[in-house]
């Protein structure tokens, strides 16, 4: 059982579209999805999830759209963040936050530190989170923190705890629904030997029973991190 499952959840407005519906309701549809796979993982002895809510691109879509994405950040926060903390699920929230207005920011610092303490299983939103800017806000931190620091310094294990999640251990298996092939710019350091699982599934239609399937797929996986498969345990 993969210990840290992504999971990029694409296909909304897709959804939407097919059934004559405003975008908005693909989206809130999506949402409704996620109290179900987090338990749905909890159940299975996932420890991280880590579901990409919105990325540094998505500000380019329509203003209508965005502020439908970002009031849902807002609705889910306020409904959900009891039942998070009663279920003992720990709620981080991993991206620059400082585009979102101050309303926003106090939800989503009152909700880490209501669940600071729970450990069935940590959920991480990425919002206005991208891979590039990961990385680059890793090194201006690290930097920061050392600014003496020369080339001759620099290697992974130093640059990792300046991290926007460095309190999960890399992503062992990626989801994306909805029929794309891409990781598009999420957790690409992290990412470096994930599994990746693709399926055609919209999310709004994502289920435990997909969920076992990506599950099932990464169980048959041979993961040899660059070694010979007969050095690696099943």
């Amino acid at each position: 059982m993969p210990q840290h499952v992504a999971i990029i959840m694409d296909g909304n407005r897709r959804w939407a579209t097919q059934r004559s519906m405003p975008r908005a309701l693909g989206h809130a549809s999506g949402a409704r999805r996620v109290r179900q796979i987090v338990e749905a993982c909890s159940a299975r002895g996932v420890r991280y999830l880590t579901l990409f809510a919105f990325s540094t691109e998505n500000w380019k879509r329509p203003a209508e759209e965005v502020s439908s994405l970002v009031g849902l950040l807002v609705h889910y926060l306020q409904k959900e963040v009891s039942d998070m903390h009663r279920t003992g699920v720990r709620l981080k929230v991993a991206g620059d936050l400082s585009r979102f207005d101050q309303r926003l920011q106090n939800l989503m610092a009152s909700a880490q530190a209501l669940t600071a303490q729970n450990s069935q299983i940590t959920l991480t939103i990425a919002a206005n989170y991208g891979g590039r800017w990961d990385m680059m806000q890793a090194v201006q931190a690290w930097q920061a923190a050392n600014p003496s620091l020369t080339v001759a310094d620099m290697d992974e294990a130093a640059m990792r705890p300046h991290l926007s999640m460095a309190y999960a251990p890399d992503p062992e298996l990626l989801i994306r629904t909805g029929g794309e092939s891409r990781i598009s710019n999420f957790m690409l350091w992290q990412m470096a030997y994930t599994e990746l699982f693709f399926t055609d599934t919209l999310w709004p239609d994502f289920s435990a029973p997909v969920l076992d399937q990506a599950l099932e797929w990464f169980c048959a996986r041979d993961r040899r991190f660059g070694a010979s498969s007969s050095l690696v345990a099943c």
